[in-house]
């Protein structure tokens, strides 16, 4: 069955709240969980928690000023690789990186709140999504999925679980940028068979995950095959645990969702038709969200063929955006007046202690 029909299947059966489906036999399940022991005890190697960084970023821009107006409310949710699980300072995290950036686009200070956790799974997204709502974002990135893989979560559950929380923001008037299910084939630690599989499973839920993005609002950024041939050819991209994504790694991802940040906000020039020369078109959201699991940062938003009324969610299009150089790494002022308080990031881990964190 093509990647595109198995993740229509799992967004619809999310959508009409039907049972999970069985992808794997008994034989090869009791396989994965033996193969999945062994890769946990090589992950995890890192122990502290991700740097805080929430703040505001920004600051003298092309005309010599701050600007007057109110920094840009960016809300970060999701797991680990949200919150910055792997490199020691606050401004090296995605959510710094993409502030900084941010900031430098639009020419306004972005003030981050990250409320991500290591370890969660998209059943933490409802909590997250209540934090990051007393903040009253402008725009909301959500990287989320790979915890829900490596526990075996069924992919419907997840795929609902992270529409909802899509559909919470953006009827608050937040615009939401996902990063899909990263491909969790090129992680070290796990070998074949798991390896094989494991690449299977992520990149069929990362599709479903752009199903259910697009028909509730937002637009999502492919991280799997980001996460893929260019991580697996270069050690110095993930960090000391052979898993999460080092400083170069995380600056390599925030430059691939950039682009997409800044579209979601109307601070990026946007073609009247898509560009054919690189591969952009309108397609089925089936068809779109298979092709961009494949291949990286591949942004997936709402469209409609050339003359054709369409349907919300019927049609998207892909756009495959050069990627923006991230502005120098500045730390960022303290946060003032946030209503979460000094211990906003959530970046408490995962309770139990026995998990895979991502």
């Amino acid at each position: 069955m093509s990647r595109a029909r198995v993740a229509r299947r799992i967004a619809a059966a999310a959508a009409y709240g039907g049972g999970g489906i069985g992808l794997l036999g008994v034989g090869v399940v009791g396989l994965l969980v033996t193969e999945a022991k062994f890769a946990e005890r090589a992950v995890g190697a890192l122990g502290a928690d991700p740097p805080k960084a929430d703040g505001v970023y920004g600051g003298a821009f092309a005309d010599g000023s701050a600007g007057s107006a109110p920094p840009l409310v960016l809300a970060f949710l999701g797991d680990s690789t949200a919150a910055g699980l792997g490199v020691l300072r606050g401004h090296e995290t995605p959510g710094a990186l993409l502030a900084a950036g941010l900031a430098s686009v639009a020419e306004r200070r972005v003030r981050l709140v990250n409320v991500a956790l290591s370890g969660a799974r998209s059943s933490d997204l409802e909590r997250q999504v209540d934090l990051a709502l007393e903040t009253v974002p402008e725009v909301a990135v959500i990287i989320i999925g790979a915890n829900d893989v490596t526990h075996r979560v069924p992919a419907v559950e997840s795929v609902r679980l992270l529409g909802e929380a899509v559909q919470r923001l953006r009827g608050a008037g937040c615009e939401v940028v996902v990063g899909t299910c990263p491909d969790l084939g090129t992680i070290e630690p796990v070998r074949p068979p798991l390896r094989w599989v494991a690449r299977r499973l992520s990149r069929q839920l990362a599709a479903a995950q752009t199903i259910a993005v697009v028909e509730a609002g937002g637009r999502s950024v492919s991280l799997g095959s980001l996460l893929g041939p260019e991580f697996a050819t270069r050690r110095e991209l993930f960090a000391a645990d052979r898993y999460h994504p080092s400083a170069q790694g995380y600056s390599t991802a925030a430059m691939a969702v950039l682009p997409s940040l800044c579209a979601a906000l109307g601070l990026w020039p946007e073609e009247e038709r898509p560009d054919a020369t690189r591969g952009e078109a309108v397609l089925p959201v089936a068809e779109a969200a298979a092709e961009a699991a494949g291949r990286s940062g591949t942004e997936v938003a709402a469209a409609a063929p050339e003359g054709t009324p369409g349907q919300p969610g019927r049609w998207a299009l892909i756009r495959h955006r050069r990627r923006r150089r991230l502005p120098e790494e500045t730390e960022p002022a303290p946060a003032v007046g946030s209503a979460l308080g000094t211990s906003s990031s959530s970046h408490a881990g995962t309770g139990d202690g026995s998990s895979t964190k991502r």
